[in-house]
């Protein structure tokens, strides 16, 4: 029998030069649509985390959305979105960075977390490190506790982990 971690690899599909000349694109996708595979990937998130009084997943935009509303559910807490410019109806506090390929801002609602809140970062894929490092400055602009921080993928080769300060354990379970 596979491992999670093999099952994870076998759906994967890498496509090179997406979205621009030198990237290779992980599309994920297909470990969504396999919903014993997505179950097994929740749960064992979950698992991380069962003991450590979660008040809420911040998913960051968008498949971190997916996994984190699934985990969320898992644990029995709430769920709150890191969004891209513009998507959210009430006021806000946003933050720019640096991506692998770019740039971008995100931002989350002004009153989506408490002071003292204890949440988990979710997003599908550890790059750089740069979203999950301005999720979690927003996140602390609550005085809010980053427990954790999940990724179903990392490039480990771009070596984000030396970059990440203050996002709790970092939980990835493929490494490129």
């Amino acid at each position: 029998m596979s491992t999670l971690k093999e099952r994870i690899a076998e759906k994967i599909i890498s496509i090179p030069d997406y979205p621009v000349k030198g990237i290779v694109y992980r599309d994920i996708m297909p470990v969504i649509s396999d919903g014993p595979l997505f179950r097994n990937i929740i749960k064992t998130f979950a698992d991380f985390h069962r003991t450590e009084n979660i008040d809420a997943v911040v998913g960051i935009e968008s498949r971190g959305f997916i996994f984190g509303g699934a985990l969320a559910c898992e644990l029995g807490c709430g769920f709150v979105s890191v969004r891209k410019p513009g998507k959210l109806p009430r006021e806000t506090i946003q933050i720019s960075y640096d991506l692998e390929y770019g740039s971008n801002t995100i931002e989350i609602q002004k009153d989506a977390l408490t002071p003292g809140s204890r949440v988990v970062l979710m997003d599908d894929l550890l790059a750089t490190g740069g979203t999950i490092m301005a999720a979690a400055h927003l996140v602390h602009t609550f005085n809010a506790e980053i427990v954790a921080s999940d990724f179903m993928v990392e490039l480990g080769f771009l070596n984000p982990r030396q970059k990440i300060k203050d996002c709790g354990k970092i939980h990835s379970l493929l490494i490129y």
